[in-house]
C-alpha cells in the first residue's frame, strides 16, 4: 500500500511536470523490501544510499526504520516515513528523520484515554511482541492507564514471530480482566483473538495501527467482532484529500486504499516541495527546507516540529463492526489526557 501510494504521487508529479532550481526533472522510484527485519533494513538502506537517492520515503516498521535512519543521517538523506510509530525513530538526534503519522507517545495514550472515558474501563491485561513498535505502544498504553487510575492486572511478553498464546491468554484469564490490549501487528492479533475466544477470554482487545487492517479481519475471522484499534491519521473517507484519492487509487491499482497508503503519496509531495523551494535536488538544501514545511496533504495539513514529527497528528479510534472496520472517535494530542 505505501509502494502503490508513493508510486501514484510520483506518476502524479511527473504528469503535472516538476521544475526544480528552473530544469525540467524526472521523478524515478526505487523499491526495496526490507522484510521487517533490522539487519536487512540497513542493508536495503545501503543499497538505496549507494545507488544516490535523493530521499526516502520509508521504512514502515520501528524496527526497521530505527537502524536504516542511521544510514541515512550518515549520507545526509532526507527520510520521511509514512507508517514507523515508535517515539526513539525521531529522538535520536538526526536532522534527517520525519514522519507523516502520529507516533505512540500520542497514539498510546489516545487508546488509554479511549478506555478511560469512552469505555470506562476499571482494569486491563497487556500483551506485548518485544519489537520497537510493540514494546513502545504498549509502555505509552500502560503508563497513561495508570496514571487514570487504571489498574493493569498484567503485562505479558511474546516475539513477533510467536503464534501460539495458550499459555500467556489462560495466564490472563485468571485475572479476569476486562480488555486486553496488544503492542503488535495483525498477523499475531488475528490468532490471539481466536484463541481468546476458544479459551473463553471474551473480552474486547484493544490494538494499535499494526491491527488496524481488512487483514486482521481475515485472519481473525468471526473473532474480530468488538475489537478496537487506534490509528494515526483521519479516516479515509475523512480525510481532507480522501474521496479523490480512495478513487483514484482504486482506478489505478484495482485495489481499495489500505491505511498507510495516503501517508506514502504524502511523503513524496512533501519531498517535492521542499526541493522546488530549495530549487535543489542536494539533500542538505532539501532538509533546511523540509524544517519549514507547511503543505496540506491527502491527510491534511503537514508541519514538522523540531524533531521531525507530524505536528498536531490526529488519532482515530476503529471498532470491528459486522465484519469491516468502523470509525469511532477522532482525537489530536492536545485533547489525549
Amino acid at each position: 500500500a505505501i509502494q502503490r501510494g508513493t508510486q501514484l504521487g510520483i506518476e502524479d508529479l511527473n504528469a503535472q511536470g516538476v521544475e526544480i532550481g528552473g530544469r525540467k526533472v524526472k521523478l524515478e522510484l526505487l523499491s526495496e523490501d526490507d522484510e521487517a527485519n533490522p539487519s536487512k533494513a540497513t542493508t536495503v538502506a545501503q543499497k538505496l544510499v549507494d545507488s544516490r537517492v535523493v530521499a526516502v520515503v520509508g521504512h514502515f516498521n520501528s524496527g526497521a526504520s530505527i537502524p536504516a535512519s542511521k544510514v541515512y543521517a550518515d549520507a545526509g538523506i532526507p527520510q520521511i516515513s509514512p507508517g514507523s510509530t515508535n517515539p526513539r525513530y525521531t529522538q535520536q538526534g538526526y536532522a534527517t528523520t520525519f514522519r507523516v503519522v502520529a507516533n505512540d507517545d500520542q497514539q498510546g495514550p489516545a487508546v488509554a484515554s479511549f478506555l478511560a472515558n469512552t469505555l470506562k474501563g476499571r482494569n486491563v491485561a497487556i500483551i506485548d511482541d518485544s519489537t520497537a513498535y510493540g514494546q513502545g505502544l504498549a509502555a505509552t498504553f500502560e503508563a497513561t492507564v495508570k496514571a487514570a487510575g487504571i489498574d493493569v492486572l498484567a503485562h505479558e511478553h511474546t516475539t513477533d514471530k510467536d503464534t501460539d498464546f495458550a499459555a500467556i491468554l489462560t495466564k490472563i484469564k485468571g485475572r479476569q480482566p476486562q480488555y486486553l490490549f496488544f503492542g503488535g501487528i495483525y498477523s499475531q492479533a488475528g490468532p490471539m483473538a481466536k484463541q481468546m475466544k476458544s479459551l473463553g477470554l471474551d473480552v474486547p482487545l484493544l490494538a494499535g495501527d499494526g491491527v488496524q487492517t481488512p487483514k486482521f479481519i481475515e485472519v481473525a475471522g468471526a473473532a474480530a467482532e468488538g475489537t478496537y484499534a487506534s490509528v494515526p491519521g483521519l479516516p479515509k473517507d475523512k480525510m481532507p484529500g480522501g474521496k479523490a484519492f480512495l478513487d483514484r487509487f482504486q482506478a489505478r491499482f484495482g485495489k481499495p486504499v489500505e491505511l498507510f497508503a495516503p501517508m506514502g503519496y504524502d511523503a513524496v509531495h512533501v519531498l517535492v516541495e521542499a526541493m522546488r523551494r530549495a530549487a535543489s535536488s542536494e539533500p542538505a538544501k532539501v532538509l533546511a527546507e523540509l524544517r519549514k514545511t507547511r503543505y496540506n496533504g491527502v491527510i491534511g495539513p503537514i508541519e514538522f516540529d523540531e524533531r521531525g514529527d507530524l505536528k498536531n497528528g490526529p488519532i482515530t479510534i476503529n471498532v470491528v463492526k459486522d465484519g469491516t472496520w468502523q470509525a469511532v472517535e477522532t482525537v489530536v494530542p492536545a485533547a489525549v489526557k
